[in-house]
Formats: structure tokens, C-alpha cells, sequence
């Protein structure tokens, strides 16, 4: 499947698109002032224990302090006590699993790696003590002989002094030896500065920046695929040049600089991509269409019919929507990088079957992406459960923020429930204080309402307490907002 990647690169932000068989794939965005801290690596300070737990707040210079389990300390040791590995003021040097999402602050390990091209770098300092002298293969190379091959390879270029473990990527099956060395002594060089750092900073301090958004796509997603990589900023494709042809020569051919007049995101419409989906619902070819809605603990996906009513049978028109559904539903997970836990209401189907079918079709299209994704089987209630990996925040978190209005509830109170708000208070304002009168400020659909429909109630009301009431329209108000002003 041919790919084209392109890079769109302004001082504020970077912008990234997957472009597969004409149409987006994937997109990726990174804002100076934003940009993520997942691979990078700090010398922190141990804020608070917490034995109850198992975890531990840790500073690492962020507004929030960053958070680590126990199992992110050790993982060959289910019995380990934090209490028993951290005290607080200790220094520990830590890499940021996730980023901090919402409320919660970055995810740390002490199990350290730094990803390069073709393997991954495990140093022995501050890592499992396993990872000395160790040589493991991508789960995605699953063939044994291959496995064992690339391995073999290896070793015969480690040298017999080698401290830590090597992890070999994927496309470490079509690089050379020399690129693999290359690959090494850019990894044992990187780590180097790190631990000198170690030894030169008092916590917390950065040590290590993972590269930026345009050099992680073009270590971590272009392969052999892709058929062209887009740049549209000169400047910036000088030094994606230098880092491509240091780092992955073979790229270089297939970097190019965009001096069209149109812009780059224009050729494959990529804005409107965006705006659609930022949006709740999905139109599929055939008429149905998807109902996605993100909330922070999950992402639940409603699939439905629509429009679209089949030339046979009920049966086949629900099978071959859930069939498109699958389809989409793959893309726009990567589209809007959703992760953590997805729930699928496929529409119910009669057929076990059809039911494999479906889910046969999900996988399938979860394949190319780059994020680790598990899928359940059909529950007894006919809900698909699917995970998948997720370090970074949502399309919809980096581009949007809650309604002002419903403050992210999705709705907002009717004018007649404030109007209704407003006179209770009145009668709490007039038993605790006595005003010579009240004055109403509210937003004009409120007001409207006051003088017509609830115009009976309010004069009830004043008439109740024997006191004037007036009305103030202020055009600035949202509808929940209100004040009651006495005087």
C-alpha cells in the first residue's frame, strides 16, 4: 500500500499527515508551546510514597508531579513493596511513559529505553539488571527463523563489553550491517550525555528530549511504503535533510520540499479531514453512520444504519453496514488517535457468522496501525471491547476545549429552568436581606421569557414579597448565567 507522509511546519506548530490510497490516515499534531514529554528522560525527586497504593509521586519540574507504580520499578518481582525501593527526597532517574492527560499528571518508569531507527537502546543504569548483555526481536517479526536470523546478526556486531539490552525493530530486517552499527553508536552515544548528566545536575533536571514530531515520523512511520515525504518549510527541510541522511539514508531520496502554490494540506483536503473528525458523527458510504463520543475514562461507538435500507433483507443491510463500520471505525481511531478503552455497539446481527465477519474486518484494518490495539470478542450483550495504546492526547484535546456554555456536559439548562432558578433565589435573598429592590440580570432569552410566558410568576412573586423586581438583559451572559442584584 503506497504512502505519502506530509509535514506541515510552522514556528507555532508541526502537523503531520499519514496519506493512504488518497485519503488521510493519520494525523499528528505538535504545538511549540505544548509539545509532549513521552521518551523523555529527567533526574527526579521523589515527592510522596504512597504504600497503600503501590505508587509514588514523583517531581520531575512540571506543574503537576508526575506519577510511577510499582510494577514501572521492577517487573520480574510481583512481590516488591515501593516503600521498600523509594523514600522521599530520593533522586531516580525516570522517562516519561504518557503524557499528562486531563487531570492527571505524566506516567514514569525507571525501566529506561532510547528508541533509534532499527533497535532500541535498554541501558543497564537505573534499568532491570536482565537487560545486561540481552537481545530481543519486535513481536511484529513472528517468524521464528527470521527472529532467530536477525539475532544472530546482532550479536555478531555487539561487542563482547556490550552492558545493556538491545530491542530489534522491525525495520532492522532490511538494514544493512553498517546501518545497524550506525544505529548502535548513536544509542550508546545518546545514553552517554544521559548519564554524564546524572553526575552534573541536581534534581530535577532534563536530561534527555525525545526528537521532535517530524523526526519521530520520520524514524517511527516512513518505511518502505511510503513513496514521498512533503515538507513545506525550506528551513526545516535542511535540517530534516541532515538528520535523514545521518540517521536513515534510505529516506532521503523520498524527502521533498513542497513549493507548490497551493498549500500542502490543501492537496488532500486535510483541514476538512480535521474538522470532520472533531465532529460526533461519522457518514459512511452506504448511508449508515458512526456515533463516536470520547469522555475520559472511554470512548464508546454507536454504530447505526441510517439512511441505508439494503436490496435484500434486513440481515444483509445490517452485516454489510458493520462491515463499512469496521472499516471507518479503524481509520477514525487513528484519525483522532482515541486511545485507552473503546467500546464498539455494533448494530446486532443473527448470524455468529456475520458476527466473525465483522470483527475479522476490525482486525484486519487495526493492523497498519502503529499503535498496539487488543480486540475482544462479541459480548453476551452483542458490545465489542477493544483497547488501545495511548501516550499522547486525542485530536480533540489538542484542537478543542470544553463548551463555555455547557461547561463539556454537551447540553445546557432551558430559559424557563433558570427563570424558575432565578425566582427561588429571590425568595432565599429576600428572607435573609431586606432590599428596597431586586434587579434581574440575565441573558435576553431569560429576560424574554420573564416578560411573557413567566411574566405571571413574576409578578406573583413581587407581589408575594412586596417588593419591585426589575429586569436587565445582558446580551454577554450565557443562559445559566444570572445575577440577582439588591439594592
Amino acid at each position: 500500500m503506497n504512502e505519502e507522509i506530509l509535514i506541515n511546519i510552522t514556528p507555532q506548530e508541526t502537523r503531520v499527515a499519514l496519506i493512504q490510497q488518497g485519503a488521510v490516515q493519520e494525523l499528528q499534531i505538535e504545538r511549540t508551546r505544548q509539545r509532549g514529554i513521552v521518551g523523555n528522560i529527567y533526574l527526579a525527586k521523589v515527592a510522596r510514597v504512597l504504600p497503600g497504593m503501590q505508587s509514588a509521586f514523583i517531581e520531575i519540574g512540571l506543574e503537576r508531579t508526575a506519577f510511577m507504580h510499582v510494577a514501572d520499578i521492577t517487573q520480574n518481582n510481583p512481590q516488591a513493596q515501593i516503600e521498600k525501593l523509594l523514600f522521599e527526597g530520593q533522586t531516580v532517574l525516570v522517562q516519561v511513559l504518557k503524557d499528562p492527560l486531563g487531570t492527571k499528571g505524566a506516567r514514569l518508569t525507571t525501566q529506561l529505553s532510547i528508541a533509534g531507527r532499527n533497535l532500541v537502546y535498554l541501558p543497564p543504569a537505573g534499568s532491570d539488571p536482565a537487560t545486561a548483555k540481552y537481545i530481543g526481536v519486535s513481536q511484529r517479526i513472528d517468524k521464528t527463523e527470521e527472529r532467530d536470523a536477525i539475532k544472530s546478526r546482532l550479536a555478531s556486531l555487539l561487542a563482547d563489553d556490550e552492558k545493556g539490552g538491545i530491542i530489534v525493530r522491525t525495520s532492522a530486517q532490511d538494514a544493512s550491517d553498517t546501518e545497524l552499527q550506525h544505529d548502535m553508536h548513536y544509542l550508546r552515544t545518546t545514553w552517554e550525555n544521559i548519564y554524564r548528566g546524572v553526575h552534573h545536575q541536581a534534581a530535577p533536571a532534563l536530561l534527555y528530549q525525545d526528537l521532535s514530531l517530524a523526526e519521530r515520523v520520520l524514524r517511527d512511520v516512513a518505511g518502505e511504503e511510503t513513496t514521498v515525504i512533503r515538507v513545506d518549510s525550506a528551513e526545516n527541510f535542511e535540517k530534516l535533510s541532515t538528520f535523514t541522511k545521518t540517521y536513515m539514508p534510505n529516506l532521503l531520496g523520498k524527502l521533498a520540499l513542497h513549493r507548490g502554490e497551493r498549500a500542502l494540506f490543501d492537496l488532500f483536503d486535510v483541514d476538512t479531514e480535521i474538522n470532520k473528525a472533531l465532529g460526533r458523527r461519522v457518514d459512511l458510504k452506504s448511508g449508515g453512520y458512526l456515533m463516536i463520543d470520547q469522555t475520559e475514562s472511554m470512548t464508546t461507538i454507536d454504530v447505526n444504519t441510517g439512511s441505508y435500507v439494503g436490496a435484500r433483507n434486513l440481515d444483509a443491510t445490517v452485516f454489510k453496514t458493520n462491515l463499512e463500520a469496521a472499516q471507518a471505525i479503524a481509520r477514525q481511531l487513528r484519525l483522532r488517535n482515541l486511545g485507552g478503552i473503546i467500546i464498539i455497539d455494533f448494530i446486532d446481527m443473527l448470524g455468529k457468522e456475520h458476527q466473525e465477519a465483522v470483527l475479522h474486518e476490525l482486525k484486519r484494518n487495526l493492523e497498519c496501525d502503529h499503535a498496539r490495539t487488543s480486540v475482544s470478542d462479541f459480548s453476551a450483550l452483542g458490545l465489542v471491547e477493544m483497547t488501545r495504546k495511548r501516550t499522547r492526547e486525542s485530536l480533540a484535546h489538542i484542537t478543542c476545549e470544553p463548551c463555555p456554555a455547557c461547561a463539556g456536559k454537551g447540553e445546557v439548562k432551558t430559559a424557563q429552568t433558570i427563570c424558575y432558578e432565578i425566582l427561588r433565589e429571590i425568595v432565599r435573598e429576600h428572607r435573609q436581606f431586606n432590599p428596597r429592590e431586586f434587579r434581574i440580570v440575565a441573558a435576553p432569552d431569560v429576560i424574554d421569557l420573564f416578560l411573557e410566558e413567566e411574566n405571571q410568576f413574576l409578578a406573583q412573586l413581587g407581589d408575594f414579597i412586596n417588593k419591585p423586581i426589575k429586569l436587565q438583559a445582558e446580551g454577554n451572559f450565557r443562559q445559566e448565567q444570572y445575577d440577582i442584584v439588591l439594592s
